[in-house]
């Protein structure tokens, strides 16, 4: 029987501003694993979708490769720069970006990539190889923003928790992450779509509020049991859960998330809080697919 070798932490490398924090923020984040890194860039295929044809130059290739390879250095030097003992890899793959660094993905630890590259459109917050990836990686995916805030190391990891099958896997991840961090984790379960300045008819929000605190206490209890180093504080209020998301993430050194809720629709891989968390968090965020 064959497996899948350990990759350790995979890193899109593209050259932009969100990019090359995203190369610092694996850097330490594999350093923290002891795990190795992997830096890759893809160079893309030359389009071919056109009418008339039109050749492709023979040395279009070979200059994207050099670039590509003027790419993978720097983005070494930063990596050696953020965490200098770190065992570093690079792959240049040509193909389509996203199923490239989706195959890249495949038994990783994670995959690093910034919020948004060179090629995204201006008032598109996530890019489309940072939106192909929360789709279909094959491991977690972390996003970096490049204005990130340089995060206190003592910083607490956010979760969000809602009962669905991907938020237990998203739970489990962040018990790991506060642990290997040694800081508090903060667990988050919004349970309202509705603004709490609305009263809903029929509502009662002290018994839905005991209620939200006894789910959660019971989602969180047998991971408490397995990470006892790990503290817990609860978060439960009546709130949109990316708006209460959003706000803990500020003051977080990693949110948490599953990839599709409670809400989501049926065959949609990336629900509609875990994008706009991604979306619009400054702090890194990580979102786990289930199983």
């Amino acid at each position: 029987m064959g497996f899948t070798a350990h990759r350790g932490v995979v890193v899109a490398v593209d050259g932009s501003p969100a990019g090359t924090a995203a190369v610092t923020w694996a850097a330490r984040e594999a350093a923290l694993r002891r795990v190795p890194l992997k830096l890759v860039h893809v160079v893309p295929a030359p389009a071919v979708a056109m009418w008339p044809p039109v050749p492709t130059p023979p040395e279009l290739l070979d200059n994207l490769t050099r670039r590509g390879r003027d790419l993978l250095a720097a983005a070494e030097e930063t990596a050696k720069t953020a965490a200098g003992d770190v065992t570093i890899s690079t792959d240049l793959p040509c193909g389509v970006v996203v199923p490239s660094l989706v195959e890249a993905s495949e038994g990783a630890d994670m995959i690093v990539v910034g919020c948004r590259g060179l090629g995204a459109i201006e008032r598109r917050l996530l890019g489309s190889v940072s939106w192909g990836l929360l789709h279909h990686a094959r491991c977690p995916v972390a996003v970096i923003h490049a204005d990130a805030p340089e995060t206190d190391s003592a910083a607490p990891v956010v979760v969000g928790v809602d009962g669905s099958p991907a938020s237990e896997a998203a739970v489990a991840t962040a018990f790991d992450e506060a642990s290997r961090r040694g800081v508090e984790l903060v667990a988050v379960h919004a349970w309202s779509d509705w603004s709490n300045y609305y009263e809903v008819p029929g509502v009662n929000p002290i018994s839905m509020e005991r209620e939200a605190e006894e789910i959660l206490a019971e989602r969180l209890a047998g991971w408490q049991e397995q990470y006892p180093d790990v503290k817990v504080r609860r978060v439960v209020v009546m709130d949109r859960p990316a708006h209460q998301l959003l706000e803990q993430a500020t003051s977080a050194q990693l949110t948490v998330l599953g990839s599709r809720g409670r809400g989501g629709f049926v065959g949609m891989l990336l629900g509609s809080v875990s994008a706009a968390v991604a979306e619009s968090a400054r702090t890194p965020v990580l979102v786990v697919r289930r199983g």
